[in-house]
């Protein structure tokens, strides 16, 4: 192998790599808005309904776990692509 195919190789491998890290970012920021609505929601009923705050609270972070599932999912797919 050449020593220019051998650099041309290696620089489409760095490409690959930097493309995964670009990715996982962009995916990352749908979850990030999503929490922000999520708790900013829960906020606005806490206040309107103070006697529901147990209740409201459980659901938001029921949310929040499942909107940050979003990201793991995005991580994963960063390293399976």
């Amino acid at each position: 192998m050449s020593t220019l195919s051998y650099l041309a190789a290696e620089a489409a491998d760095a490409k690959v790599k930097g493309y995964g890290a670009i990715g996982y970012g962009l995916a990352a920021i749908g979850p990030g808005i999503g929490v922000g609505i999520v708790v900013g929601k829960a906020i606005e009923g806490i206040a309107r309904q103070p006697e529901l705050q147990g209740t409201i609270r459980t659901n938001m972070f029921l949310g929040i776990a499942f909107t940050e599932a979003l990201a793991l999912i995005g991580l994963v797919a960063g390293f399976i692509f």
